[in-house]
């Protein structure tokens, strides 16, 4: 660690700093949430494009499947982190109901429980009786602790407006890449499927990377961890596609060849 560094952690621990960073409401990271999106977005839309190409649909067919699965799955992400966020917060407010009302009926069992909580950490004696006392004369406190230690609930939450629309937003910036190739006139289908493949990988790598700045982990191996996992739903979603595309074929519904996907 250089000086520099040193220098920078000890500043940043200094009591007044330390006071006005623990002051700070938490305010959480949508960084889940657009990582989400982000790989949902490109693994739907670029199993739309590689499903038309192997099927043999026209490049304005890709598109089509393609916006249309990128405006409704956006849609369906974004409302489903939604709800995601506010189940969990209703789930903590009906258990902090239920502390509320065990506090107000039985406080000596809540009191109890408590001592036994801390007394689990290591603290005995006149030190854990003055840790009850000050927990349980500050009702806002003894609750959030019983929810903290009790059931292992966090008190503070994402805005859910924020999570899904940092959802959808993710998804449709991501999620279009794929379909790019399919908008320059002049390309066979052949290479706009190859141009597809190559922005759908640089976008899963590109993902791992910028997540890996933001929790300080290594870039290539992000980059290639997420490159594999996003890939293998890629993978799936082209399949189920090409499948589907090659039932209607044998049953007549469709006319013209298909490209041979490796499925």
């Amino acid at each position: 660690m250089t000086r520099s560094v040193s220098e920078t952690l000890a500043s940043n621990r200094l009591p007044e700093r330390v006071r006005q960073r623990l002051r700070r409401k938490p305010g959480g990271s949508h960084v889940s949430d657009a990582v989400l999106g982000a790989i949902d977005g490109c693994v739907t839309t670029f199993a739309a494009v590689a499903g038309a190409y192997g099927a043999g649909f026209p490049a304005m067919v890709a598109l089509v499947l393609g916006f249309a699965n990128l405006l409704a799955d956006g849609f369906s992400m974004a409302v489903s982190n939604y709800e995601s966020v506010r189940a969990q917060q209703e789930y903590v407010e009906s258990i902090r109901r239920t502390e509320e009302h065990h506090i107000e009926h039985i406080p000596d069992g809540e009191r109890e429980e408590i001592r036994q909580i801390f007394a689990g950490k290591g603290f005995h004696g006149a030190l854990l009786e003055e840790i009850v006392e000050t927990i349980t004369r500050n009702r806002a406190l003894w609750v959030d602790t019983m929810l903290q230690e009790e059931y292992g609930l966090q008190t503070t939450f994402l805005n859910p407006w924020k999570a899904g629309g940092t959802t959808f937003v993710a998804f449709l910036a991501v999620g279009v890449i794929p379909l790019l190739p399919m908008l320059v006139p002049g390309l066979d289908p052949a290479r706009q499927f190859l141009i597809s493949s190559g922005l759908a990988c640089v976008m899963f790598f590109a993902i791992g990377m910028l997540k890996s700045l933001v929790f300080a982990r290594p870039v290539l191996k992000a980059g290639l961890q997420t490159l594999v996992t996003g890939g293998g739903g890629c993978r799936s979603g082209v399949c189920g596609w090409y499948r589907a595309a090659q039932r209607l074929r044998d049953r007549g519904a469709l006319k013209g060849s298909a490209a041979q996907l490796p499925c």
